[in-house]
């Protein structure tokens, strides 16, 4: 194998390698941040690279003439529109650093992609590009035509369009990170805008005079293209997120790692192994699985080591702490399947057949754990009569100890919280009384339940304290990620009544009644935006979910008729939200208390949602004339 072989074997996997690279970068832009525009813009670029080099791929590999000029004149789809993506790209960018379009540019992006669509439909005609050549060039390309030149000034005129707004954008980006980053886009999108234009159109002789000089700089260009949309993506993937740095970064670099960087290892080893000769063909197969596994090991094993490149100090420590949590966390299945083992052993040193174990929350039992069959009721029966045999009759050790029809109950209270029940172990009565070994077992037995239970109680409590902190933590996030490249603009803008639509509050307020009790809705909910919420924080110590649930509470409350309570038509509204959110009641129990069907009470529910909504608007108008009026005192008493 020739050193022109050699560089025309490289030249064929960079451009597979490319294509891949570009393919996997178009899939991280649409599975992370594809409702961001400059992502959608870029993934836009993305895609018309993946065709670029596919075609120029494939037409490498294969020998019949005809799909040779079939593949060449698909390249020429993703040439065409690559001009139209960048003007796009650019528009998004220096739309996001406070220079949104007034309808010119807009109307001017939409003229390129016109007369991009019109260069396409002359493809067929062979007007854009003509017939392939094949005969005294150094490589087959399709021949030039008039119209390509003017196409190409096109291309030109629009690149230069583009990167004017690219420049516009930079200056325009205050803060050091969002101009390094917006610098890292600038530098990175030169490698489609170059590496994907057509050369051998125009230079077809004199590469034919330097064979080597025009493969030396095509696989050059193709290692450039190659390391600068990476460079691209790396910028993009910063638009449109509210992650930390560190997310985006981990994140991105273990995508590039375990998507292109390998796949493009294992096909340049295994075509390498198969072009060598016949000893080394034959394993081809094993060279390409021998790869894969080998990279997936070293990328696992050396993963946290880059990890460590990107975090520092106090911040490494606490991300590993919460990382050791999420692998150690016990999880209410974990839960489960320990007491059950507990209560199995209880059962076989007291000789009894059946035994649970029931978990308390606030609205009543949590869950069931049962061994030796069922416990002969169910969880409701549970909730309304343990309360009604708390007299002592008993005790073993430090528990108390209860009787109730066939079993002895043992009921488990917070060590921090005396009066807050955790739950209680339940025993089937023994025929015997207990011996010493017996009695001593069944005290550390039960001991056992009492720890994990309390465990469970305080991990609950974290992930409450989590659960109040995280709508703050993800407002502060959201706020420095889209102060990035518009940082003025982003930190001085406050929510208007414009945003307090009824159709968007009625939104936020059925999302948050639906995870009334605890849930992304109600953590995370757009209602924490509202000042009447923020009023309420005062009042519940800073914790989030409480000030909502106040509010949403208030609002029902407002809606309710007077006098004593009554299922007629006047209270439906009222009780279906007191039974459905409130009291987490079915849906089949309410409808069957209220007598109606399903079906009516969906739309009744609407209609009621509504109408709290509509009460939430009026808090707010009124929080915020409050407000208004108490700035405005104090700003008289200041000029006094």
């Amino acid at each position: 194998m020739n050193l022109l072989s050699i560089l025309q074997t490289l030249n064929q996997l960079l451009e597979a390698g490319i294509s891949i690279t570009a393919f996997s970068l178009l899939l991280y832009a649409l599975t992370f941040n594809l409702k961001d525009k400059v992502a959608r813009s870029s993934a836009f670029i993305m895609a018309c690279v993946v065709i670029v080099f596919v075609g120029e791929s494939v037409a490498g590999v294969v020998t019949n003439l005809a799909w040779v000029e079939r593949w060449y004149q698909i390249q020429w789809i993703g040439i065409i529109f690559l001009p139209s993506a960048y003007v796009l790209l650019s528009d998004a960018v220096l739309a996001t650093t406070g220079r949104p379009s007034r309808g010119r540019r807009t109307k001017l992006v939409k003229v390129t992609f016109v007369i991009s669509g019109i260069f396409l439909l002359t493809i067929p005609y062979y007007l854009l590009v003509g017939p392939l050549v094949t005969e005294n060039v150094v490589a087959p390309h399709l021949e030039r035509t008039n119209l390509t030149w003017v196409f190409s000034a096109f291309y030109i005129l629009s690149m230069i369009w583009a990167w004017i707004n690219f420049q516009r954008a930079y200056h325009r980006t205050r803060t050091r990170s969002g101009r390094r980053r917006m610098g890292y886009l600038i530098v990175g999108a030169l490698a489609p805008a170059l590496g994907s234009f057509p050369y051998l159109l125009f230079g077809s002789a004199f590469a034919s005079v330097h064979p080597y000089v025009f493969w030396l700089v095509a696989v050059a260009s193709n290692i450039l293209v190659s390391g600068l949309i990476i460079i691209m993506a790396y910028a993009v993937a910063f638009f449109g997120v509210p992650w930390p740095d560190r997310v985006v970064k981990r994140r991105l670099i273990k995508w590039v790692m375990r998507g292109p960087i390998t796949v493009s290892t294992v096909l340049a080893l295994t075509t390498l192994s198969r072009r060598i000769g016949e000893p080394l063909a034959v394993f081809a197969p094993v060279v390409m699985a021998g790869t894969f596994l080998l990279m997936q090991y070293v990328i696992t094993m050396f993963s946290p080591m880059w990890e460590r490149w990107f975090l520092f100090g106090e911040e490494k420590n606490n991300l590993a702490m919460v990382q050791n949590l999420e692998a150690r966390l016990f999880t209410t299945d974990d839960l489960k399947q320990l007491l059950e083992s507990v209560l199995a052993a209880i059962c076989d040193r007291l000789q009894v057949q059946k035994a649970f174990t029931a978990s308390f929350n606030k609205r009543g039992v949590d869950f069931l754990v049962s061994v030796g069959g069922p416990a002969g009721f169910d969880k409701e029966d549970l909730s309304q009569n343990i309360l009604a045999v708390a007299t002592a009759e008993d005790k073993i050790g430090q528990f108390e100890l209860f009787s109730w029809g066939e079993y002895w109950i043992i009921p488990v209270f917070s060590e921090a919280e005396p009066e807050d029940l955790l739950g209680l172990v339940g025993v089937e009565i023994p025929e015997e009384e207990f011996h010493g070994d017996q009695k001593e077992a069944f005290q550390i037995l039960i001991q056992r339940a009492y720890q994990a239970l309390e465990d469970r109680n305080f991990q609950q409590q974290i992930f409450t304290s989590i659960e109040d902190l995280t709508p703050q933590m993800n407002r502060i996030q959201s706020l420095r990620a889209a102060s990035r490249f518009d940082g003025t603009r982003v930190l001085t803008t406050a929510i208007n009544d414009s945003t307090l639509d009824e159709g968007t509050l009625t939104g936020w307020v059925r999302d948050a009644l639906s995870d009334y009790w605890g849930g992304p809705h109600l953590s995370e909910s757009p209602l924490l935006q509202l000042e009447v919420v923020q009023n309420a924080l005062e009042e519940h110590d800073g914790i989030s979910v409480k000030a909502i649930r106040s509010i949403l509470r208030e609002a029902i409350d407002k809606i309710r008729p007077e006098g004593t309570r009554r299922f007629t038509l006047d209270w439906v509204l009222y009780n279906i939200l007191e039974m459905k959110f409130l009291k987490g009641q079915k849906v089949r129990d309410v409808s069957k208390r209220l007598a109606m069907s399903e079906a009516n009470l969906y739309r009744k529910q609407k209609v009621a949602i509504e109408i709290v909504a509509k009460t939430i608007l009026e808090m707010e108008k009124q929080a915020r004339e409050e407000s208004n009026e108490s700035s405005s005192e104090n700003a008289k008493k200041m000029l006094q």
